[in-house]
């Protein structure tokens, strides 16, 4: 993939979004007609290729997250969006039902100029439907680790259905 998340003319693009635990974000993600892939990992940090027990420290500065792979001709970055904001409580910091901590942040990674203003416009429609403020960073994307093996499709893995939550 090319830097703002595209891989050339009629292809496939990239979205990073963070919204807690990172195994039900790739779960929810991959069911949306048009992704292709959903891997997850870790972003927005400063360590270079960090572990999970790096990043669950809080020491790295990375949020879980899941690198979402797409075809724009099926599903749009807005409609991606609106599974973001769908998935968790925004207006939590640092934190998604029982898991606590910056790791589990609410963030949106964009790639590229028309991400930052989807992704603002979008933040701006889901407050004006809450009443507490939505605490999501808006951040450009940098590095995507990928995570461990053992947290790929984990829920697949385990037969998991969703998160316990």
């Amino acid at each position: 993939m090319s830097e703002n998340g595209s891989a050339g003319a009629n292809s496939t693009r990239s979205a990073i979004f963070g919204a807690g635990c990172f195994w039900g974000v790739e779960s929810a993600f991959r069911k949306v007609p048009g992704v292709i892939d959903a891997p997850v990992g870790y972003s927005g940090g400063s360590v270079a290729d960090p572990s999970y027990e790096q990043v669950c420290s809080g020491r790295t500065g990375h949020a879980e997250v899941v690198e979402v792979e797409y075809d724009p001709e099926k599903v749009s970055y807005d409609e991606l969006l609106d599974v973001f904001w769908s998935l968790h409580d925004p207006t939590q910091k640092n934190r998604q039902g029982p898991d606590v901590g910056t790791q589990y942040r609410s963030a949106i990674f964009y790639q590229d100029e028309d991400q930052l203003r989807s992704a603002e416009a979008s933040k701006e429609r889901a407050q004006s439907a809450l009443r507490k403020s939505i605490a999501t960073e808006i951040t450009a994307a940098g590095p995507f680790y990928r995570a461990e093996e053992y947290h790929q499709r984990y829920f697949e893995k385990k037969g998991i259905a969703s998160c316990p939550v």
